[in-house]
Parts: structure tokens; C-alpha cells; sequence
């Protein structure tokens, strides 16, 4: 590569999964297209990776861990032909006592075990709840394929007039307050719902205004067959990311991997192409740029830049309070309330607290977060996908798993990650221990991503999963168009949210074709 080199028509920075569906979507309308990545490898967060020591044969998807919100309409388009598995059950709530619950299909079951272990009242809440969230996900749906109005003008011309009021109060309100409208009488499934849909990748808890925006996002699930819930991809997370990239060379566009950005070439107002970190110069008529919304002000320059976007973009930094911990495992636990396998391995597992104290150790977790200290018992949701997608697995039949945990601090006060990561992640085996005795014992090695190990790894400002909080909803998130005159933001902090959506990639491309007189081509 040199200065001289022939000019593209558009550059994407980052080979993300919104990146690439970007760049696809440019090349096929003729565009000729570059995408530089300074990673080694495609897939920004959406990897499928083999990182354990002691099974290095063993597979395992290190940041997305599922599939659930993008939306179909966009799979078609992009003729994207994913292999999905359907988790039947999808939710196993278990406790270190006799209770449990299985949330599936299996209607008749799922009531019994309500009946048995919970209430008629907490059946009724949950059945009220879901119907509440489907109709609100009917309505919303159009919304994450095109360009964001404010929450209340979304309301006003998407939403059925009998929710438009519940909509925004949950855009704009926090999960629990959402949460108590459905008279469920167990703390317990009120904070399940709450950690797996409010609290996931977002700096908040339980009255957090923004939580139920996240809330929202989390239940936004419409592939085929998923019934509103999340699927797990065949092959792992990567097996998408690797899929789009050879769409994206097929259509003409070119990958570059290792090629990191410095800044945007800007003149007048105007991007002319990128620098690259080796000092290069690449020219181009348009950049969309998929790195978080603080390395796009970074690589725009503030010279560039007006004072209310600065200050914008200043107004969702947060750091990220996810906590990853990626397992090898010999077996399978052997969980005290459910001995046998009923298939309870396969969905997201929760362990909390339970009640009398989960509410309360709930909010000390969350307030020991906010003053740098690591909760004794955080919020966790344990995956084991190898059950439901065996091909990952190695030739000694090992399992890869994974403890999701929300919330841990950025920076631990009097202490530091490299003290802590081992410790802590041996503490949260514990906590497996407690509902399945002798989890610890089945681990063969652990990959564990504390906020800043994500930060470098993915290569995301403060460890922050969905680069900004998905409290921010619509309008209120960053702009898909930047003040510089083409170029264009389509990370996951622009509208839709973070999360595997790929719309940001979508939206940012018509965006960026539509300035250019052109439009997009399947």
C-alpha cells in the first residue's frame, strides 16, 4: 500500500459484524470497497475462538454468546444463511434448594412448575408480561430497519394507542418500576427478568432510568422458529462474522486485517479518506466507521467536531461491568434441584440469590459496583452450548461454557484486575458449587475477560459490550451521519442498540448510499 494507491469509493474502519454488513451492502450497489481492521481478525466481538490452554481444540463464541435481535428481514436481504438452534427450554432458574423452573414451549409443564414451586399469581404475571412484550415487539419492529425518531414520535406512529403510554414509560423508566405493573408475588422471577433483559451490558440497576429501554431491546427476538427467544448458532458466533466477510469479498470489496486507523483525512468539513496507524494514506469518497462512537470522535478530531456532538458523545461514556468468564469442562454439573437431565443444560441458566435476600443482595451488588468493590454474589447467567451445538466440541468431548456476569467494576478500589481476575472468577465457581456441588472440579481451564481484558481484546473503550448503554433509546443515541460530510457512524452506539443486530451496519449504508445518489442493491 502507498499514498498513491488508487482511490476507493468507501472505506469501512472495522470488521465488525455492522461493518461488514455495511461494506456489503456498499459493494453490492458498485461501490469499490475497503474494509481496514487492526485486529488480526474479522469479527470485532462476534468470534468464534479456541482460547483455552489445556483443550486448545475446544471452541467457543469469547464475546457475543447468542443470537436473538436481528431481525429477519435483514437476514433476507443479505441472504445471510445461518444454521440456528432453537433452546427448548430457553430460561432454567434453578435454586440451591428443590425449586426450579423451566421456561419453553412446553406450556402444560412450565404451569405445573409454576404451580408447584411459585404461585397461580407469579403464572399470570408472567404470562401477562410476555403477551404485553410481543405486541410491543410486533409494533416496534419496522423501527430497527430505518432511521430513528425520538421515543415519542416512535410511540405516536408505530405503536397500538392502547401501549403507547406503557411504551414510552418503559423507554424512559427503569425495568423494576415496569417490572411490578404484572403483580408477580416472587422477588426471584422479578430479578431474573431484571438481570437477563435490564441489566445485561448496561451500567444500571434495578431503578435506573434507561433499564427498561434495555428491557425493550432484549425482547426484540423475531428470527423463525425463535418464538421470542434467543438461538445459538452453528459453529459458534464467528460462524456470522466469517459469513459476511466472504459476502463482502464476493461482491468486490477488499478486508485488510491488521490495518488500524489513526484519524479520518478531513478537509474542510469534508472526509477524504483514513490514515492508517503506519502512517498511510488511503483516499476515499466515504467512511463509515464501525469502532465505538469515543474512537470515532478520536479519529474525527475535535478540530472537526461541534461543541454539542462532543458533548453528546461525552454524555454516554460509562464503563462496561461485564464480567466474562469462558470455561472448558470435563462434564456436566449436577445441579441439587434437578438431578436429572430434563434439558436444562441447553438454555441460559440464572443463578441469584434467593428469596427472602436476592432483592436486597441484588441492590448491594449493584451499589458495591458504583463504589469499586466486587459483590460477593453478582448476577450470573451460565451457558453450556455445547450441549445444543456438539460441533465445537474436541475430540476429548469437552464442553465449552461461560459465566456471563453483570455487574463488576472497571477499576477495583485498592486492588487491581491482575490481583483479582483469577481469584474472583474461582470465587464465581463457588457460587456454581453452591447449586451444582462440584462444578469446580469439571473445569479444565478458564479464558477470563474482565472490563479492561475486554477492552483489549475486542478493542472496546472502558470494556463496554454495546459501546454505549442500551438505556439510550431511537433518537437519543449517536447519529448514524457524523457533522463531517461523508462520514458516518454504524457502531452499535447509533440506533438500533448493541447487540448482533446489524442494522447500525444497515442503516448507516443507506444513509451513506443515499447521500451519494445511490441506492442499495441485494
Amino acid at each position: 500500500m502507498s499514498a498513491g494507491e488508487a482511490k476507493f469509493d468507501a472505506i469501512v474502519v472495522g470488521a465488525g459484524h455492522n461493518g461488514l454488513v455495511a461494506a456489503l451492502l456498499m459493494a453490492r450497489a458498485g461501490l469499490r470497497t475497503l474494509v481496514v481492521e487492526g485486529k488480526p481478525v474479522v469479527g470485532g466481538a462476534v468470534r468464534t475462538e479456541r482460547p483455552f490452554a489445556k483443550a486448545p481444540k475446544l471452541g467457543t463464541s469469547t464475546g457475543a454468546y447468542l443470537l436473538g435481535l436481528m431481525q429477519p428481514e435483514l437476514v433476507a436481504e443479505l441472504g445471510l444463511e445461518l444454521q440456528t438452534h432453537r433452546r427448548d427450554p430457553h430460561y432454567f432458574l434453578p435454586t440451591t434448594g428443590k425449586r426450579f423452573l423451566m421456561f419453553g414451549s412446553n406450556r402444560e409443564t412450565m404451569r405445573a412448575q409454576f404451580l408447584e414451586f411459585f404461585s397461580g399469581a407469579d403464572w399470570n404475571a408472567n404470562e401477562r408480561l410476555n403477551e404485553e412484550i410481543a405486541a410491543l415487539r410486533d409494533d416496534i419492529a419496522p423501527t430497527w430497519l430505518q432511521e430513528p425518531l425520538s421515543i415519542e414520535a416512535t410511540a405516536d406512529r408505530f405503536v397500538r394507542s392502547a401501549l403507547r403510554e406503557t411504551f414510552v414509560k418503559l423507554c424512559r423508566g427503569s425495568v423494576g418500576e415496569y417490572l411490578e405493573r404484572f403483580g408477580f408475588r416472587s422477588d426471584l422471577l422479578k430479578a431474573m427478568y431484571a438481570v437477563t433483559d435490564g441489566f445485561s451490558g448496561l451500567h444500571g440497576g434495578w431503578d435506573t432510568p434507561g433499564t427498561g429501554m434495555n428491557f425493550l431491546v432484549h425482547n426484540m427476538c423475531r428470527l423463525p422458529g425463535a418464538d421470542g427467544t434467543w438461538m445459538i448458532v452453528r459453529g459458534g458466533m464467528g460462524a456470522i462474522t466469517q459469513q459476511l466477510a466472504d459476502k463482502v469479498r464476493t461482491a468486490g470489496g477488499e478486508i485488510r486485517l491488521g490495518a488500524g486507523v489513526e484519524r479520518l483525512l478531513v478537509r474542510e468539513g469534508v472526509a477524504e479518506g483514513v490514515q492508517l496507524s503506519n502512517g498511510q494514506e488511503v483516499r476515499a469518497k466515504t467512511v463509515l466507521v464501525n469502532a465505538d462512537p469515543f474512537k470515532l470522535r478520536a479519529m474525527l478530531g475535535d478540530a472537526n467536531l461541534p461543541e454539542a456532538w462532543k458533548r453528546r458523545v461525552d454524555g454516554y461514556r460509562r464503563d462496561g461491568t461485564t464480567f466474562k468468564v469462558n470455561l472448558a469442562l470435563n462434564g456436566l454439573p449436577k445441579f441439587t434441584c434437578l438431578p436429572e437431565d430434563r434439558g436444562q443444560y441447553g438454555p441460559t441458566i440464572h443463578l441469584l440469590p434467593d428469596e427472602p435476600d436476592v432483592m436486597r443482595l441484588m441492590r448491594e451488588g449493584y451499589a458495591d459496583v458504583c463504589a469499586g468493590r466486587l459483590p460477593q454474589f453478582p448476577t450470573i447467567e451460565w451457558y453450556i452450548h455445547t450441549t445444543v451445538d456438539p460441533t465445537l466440541k474436541d475430540d476429548a468431548g469437552r464442553h465449552n461454557s461461560a459465566l456471563f456476569v453483570q455487574w463488576v467494576p472497571y477499576a477495583i478500589a485498592g486492588s487491581s484486575w491482575d490481583a483479582e481476575r483469577e481469584r474472583y472468577a474461582r470465587h464465581l465457581l463457588s457460587i456454581c458449587d453452591r447449586f451444582a456441588p462440584g462444578t469446580s472440579d469439571l473445569v479444565q481451564d478458564m479464558f477470563v475477560l474482565a472490563p479492561p481484558d475486554i477492552e483489549r481484546h475486542f478493542g472496546i473503550t472502558r470494556g463496554h459490550i454495546h459501546h454505549v448503554d442500551n438505556g439510550f433509546g431511537f433518537a437519543d443515541r449517536l447519529p448514524h451521519a457524523t457533522p463531517v460530510a461523508g462520514a458516518y457512524s454504524c457502531s452499535a452506539g447509533t440506533h438500533p442498540a448493541g447487540s448482533v443486530i446489524g442494522s447500525a451496519g444497515y442503516i448507516a449504508a443507506k444513509r451513506a448510499l443515499a447521500d451519494l445518489g445511490l441506492a442499495a442493491r441485494r
